[in-house]
């Protein structure tokens, strides 16, 4: 498999895809709404309300910190995770551009 070559795009380009990663699969899209609809730290519900194993809750939950859309803080023996909100708005400006671009342009057909 060949190398993605991401360095041939722009920051902007590169940055719009990183964010659709988050939305790339239907359990993180679920797992992010359930930390809306809640509006606090989770730290063991999400396998119940989802309906996976844990191991792949715990790589989506990885993937969407590593994505910085949540953050997760250590109480005891868990993880508690949440939204991170200000990486949440800088996705959105970022994907709104995006998705905007139609809005200046004229039907060609």
């Amino acid at each position: 498999m060949g190398l993605a070559k991401t360095e041939i795009f722009t920051d902007a380009q590169n940055e719009v895809a990183y964010y659709a990663k988050a939305f790339g699969h239907p359990a993180r899209v679920a797992i992010l709404q359930y930390l809306f609809k809640i509006n606090a730290c989770v730290c063991g519900d999400i396998v119940n309300e989802i309906g996976l194993a844990q191991p792949t809750i715990s790589q989506h939950l990885k993937e969407l910190k590593h994505l910085g859309l949540i953050k997760g803080n250590v109480e005891g023996t868990s993880v508690c995770y949440c939204i991170d909100l200000e990486k949440w708005a800088t996705m959105k400006n970022s994907m709104e551009r995006f998705l905007n671009m139609d809005l200046a342009r004229k039907d060609c057909c």
